[in-house]
C-alpha cells in the first residue's frame, strides 16, 4: 500500500494557518503536535488552534493529535470535541495507558501509542493489539526541526515485525527529522506513515514540500 503523508502544522507559518492547512490537502492526515512544557519541554497550541485547523482542512482528511502531555486522559474528550480524529498518548506520560486506549476508543476515535526513542519497544506490548496506530519519534519530542536519529529504523523493522505477527491493520508511523533523504528508507523498514514538518513547510512552500517527499518515496535506494 502507499506510504501515507502527514504534515504537521508545528512547522507552518501560524500567521497563514489556513492557507498553510489548504496547501497539504492531498495529504492523507494532518498531524497536530500538542505540547504541555511539562512532559516535553516546550509549549505549542492547544483547543483552539487544533479547532481552526479542522475547519481548514478538507473533510475526509484525518487529523491526527500527537499529545505530548502528562497525564492525557484528562484531556482526551477536550481533543475529541475539538475535531481530532485520531489520539495518540505517550507510553511514558501516562501510569495507566491501557485505561487512557480505551477512553479514545469509547470516544470514537482513532486511539494511537508513541514511543520516545529512549524507551524500550517491549513497553507497547500490552496494548499493541488494542491500538489503530504506533507512532515511534525519530527524534527527542519538543521540539521541530531536529536532526533524524537512524536507530529508529532498526526499531521500526522490529516494530511492523510485532504487528504483522498478530495481524494487526494498525498505521506505523515515525515522526522526527523525516525528509527526502531518508523517506524511502524509512517506508522500507516498515513506516506506512511519514510525519514531517520543516521538509514540507519549507522553502517553496508546503505544496512543493508534499511533492518533493512523495517523490522521494517513489525512488531507488543507492
Amino acid at each position: 500500500m502507499p506510504v501515507k503523508l502527514a504534515p504537521s502544522i508545528l512547522a507552518c507559518d501560524f500567521t497563514r494557518l489556513g492557507e498553510e492547512v489548504k496547501a497539504v490537502s492531498s495529504a492523507e492526515y494532518l498531524h497536530v503536535d500538542v505540547m504541555d512544557g511539562l512532559f516535553v519541554p516546550n509549549i505549542s497550541f492547544g483547543l483552539p488552534i487544533l479547532a481552526a485547523a479542522k475547519r481548514a482542512a478538507r473533510p475526509s482528511q484525518l487529523i491526527d493529535v500527537h499529545l505530548m502531555i502528562e497525564r492525557p486522559e484528562r484531556y482526551l474528550a477536550d481533543f475529541a470535541s475539538a475535531g481530532a480524529d485520531s489520539l495518540t498518548v505517550h507510553v511514558e506520560a501516562t501510569p495507566h495507558l491501557h485505561r487512557a486506549v480505551q477512553l479514545i476508543r469509547a470516544l470514537g476515535k482513532r486511539a494511537g501509542v508513541v514511543l520516545n526513542p529512549g524507551t524500550a519497544l517491549d513497553t507497547l506490548r500490552p496494548v499493541l493489539a488494542d491500538v489503530d496506530l504506533v507512532l515511534i519519534m525519530s527524534v527527542n519530542p519538543g521540539f521541530g526541526g531536529q536532526q533524524f536519529l537512524p536507530q529508529a529504523l532498526d526499531r521500526l523493522r522490529t516494530v511492523r515485525g510485532w504487528l504483522d505477527d498478530i495481524g494487526s491493520p494498525a498505521e506505523l508511523q515515525v515522526d522526527g527529522g523525516v525528509s527526502t533523504e531518508n523517506a524511502r528508507a524509512l517506508a522500507d523498514a516498515g513506516a506506512s506513515v511519514l510525519v514531517a514538518g520543516s521538509s514540507i513547510f519549507g522553502e517553496g512552500g508546503a505544496a512543493l514540500g508534499l511533492t518533493r517527499l512523495r517523490a522521494a518515496l517513489t525512488q531507488e535506494q543507492a
